[in-house]
């Protein structure tokens, strides 16, 4: 397992011939050189970075097959939850087929974590059995974070959140084609400040122009949400501007959907993983591409700012009934969103601890508003108003990481 940590490529970097982990992959090499008569031995290795492995390693007689593992699709996932729940008391209401087509993009580890902390809970509420509400709350708390009631917003703080997340929302119910709204939530997870939530209804295996472009508007929609409404804007949506800076630069770079440019890839993308590549990397773009690149990032970032503002500004009603309404709650779902932009009026607001919006403790730390709790969270497909940095979403390319320190950050993360 990890193969790269001792079949890295040699002499790419600092160090020479005499390194240790160079030693042992020239031995490994020796071993593998197909002169000896071994036969009825097969090798078998594992690696998260095949593009930083030795060529030598690669080359045909060495490893003759490589397999790609990728996250499991539907089925796979349904599988993988039988086996991780095959010795956990289940209640009636409990569907596997469900819970699978809720968590697109769950790696074995991330399903095996959601059934861990649903057990968690169910035995926190001294259940003998496990239930629907305890794979909900552990899918939010695997997809979102842990609550953090420690945290205390002001009011200023709570109604800007509750516009930024609103804007994510809204566009992403107006917008044909997007991923459907999950959840929205102003109470702080994690190192996140608010979040809104979109599932795909299905595996995605690739992606549209128009259905990227919707991505960007759904992105600039806290931001764009502030202006109106206050004016101003805030420090909240730096990671919003970042994931739609690269995702644009991604459409123009890599995959084409620039009309100026047309379908040619511009620069190279390869990561540079040894110092003695970057030092021998040549550039592969003129200044009169680099200069066109940049404004077409720009004109696919400012053409969805205003389709965003345009948007928002016709349904300011619906905007201002979310935002209240989180206000109310602080947890809404994407059924209530629908209510409300009906023009009803969301059913009465009960606090039984398992629905949307309720007032939970999630330990007995949580109770005390005087302690704080540093939570790390897996990967999500989440707008959030978070307080730290978290990276890029272009498709399915970036994993999301969340991090920062609490005060002062991007409040929204797709």
């Amino acid at each position: 397992d990890e193969m790269d940590a001792v079949g890295r490529q040699r002499f790419a970097g600092l160090g020479g011939s005499n390194d240790e982990r160079e030693q042992t992959l020239n031995q490994l090499l020796v071993e593998m050189d197909g002169f000896e008569s071994n036969e009825g031995v097969i090798l078998i290795a594992a690696t998260n970075r095949p593009d930083v492995l030795d060529p030598a390693l690669l080359r045909p007689g060495r490893f003759d097959r490589q397999v790609v593992v990728s996250t499991p699709d539907l089925r796979g996932r349904e599988r993988i939850l039988e086996v991780h729940t095959r010795r956990t008391p289940l209640a009636k209401d409990v569907n596997l087929t469900v819970l699978a087509k809720g968590t697109p993009g769950f790696s074995g580890a991330d399903l095996e974590n959601l059934v861990n902390e649903a057990a968690l809970q169910a035995a926190k509420l001294n259940k003998n059995r496990l239930n629907m509400s305890d794979f909900e709350y552990a899918k939010d708390k695997v997809l979102m974070g842990k609550e953090r009631r420690s945290l205390i917003l002001s009011d200023e703080e709570k109604k800007i959140t509750a516009y930024h997340e609103g804007g994510h929302a809204l566009t992403a119910k107006l917008l044909p084609g997007a991923d459907p709204v999950h959840k929205v939530s102003i109470i702080p997870r994690g190192r996140a400040m608010g979040v809104t939530m979109q599932l795909p209804d299905e595996d995605r295996h690739g992606y549209s122009r128009e259905f990227l472009r919707n991505n960007l508007v759904v992105l600039l929609g806290g931001r764009v949400a502030e202006e109106i409404i206050f004016g101003d804007i805030t420090t909240g949506a730096g990671n919003d501007i970042d994931r739609a800076s690269k995702m644009a630069r991604k459409m123009v770079c890599e995959w084409g959907m620039s009309e100026k440019i047309g379908p040619q890839t511009v620069g190279n993308h390869e990561e540079e993983v040894f110092l003695g590549r970057e030092w021998g990397h040549s550039r592969a773009v003129s200044d009169d591409m680099a200069r066109l690149v940049d404004s077409e990032v720009k004109a696919l970032i400012d053409e969805a700012r205003e389709r965003c503002r345009a948007l928002l500004t016709e349904h300011i009603d619906m905007l201002h009934a979310i935002a209240r309404a989180l206000l109310e709650r602080e947890t809404i779902t994407g059924e209530d969103i629908d209510i409300l932009m009906k023009g009803e009026t969301l059913p009465p607001f009960q606090l039984d601890g398992q629905g949307a919006g309720e007032f939970r403790l999630e330990d007995e730390d949580d109770a005390d508003p005087g302690k704080d709790d540093a939570s790390a969270e897996p990967g999500a497909e989440s707008t959030e108003k978070a307080s730290g940095q978290n990276d890029a979403l272009p498709a399915q390319d970036a994993p999301v990481d969340r991090g920062g320190d609490s005060g002062d950050g991007p409040r929204g993360e797709k």
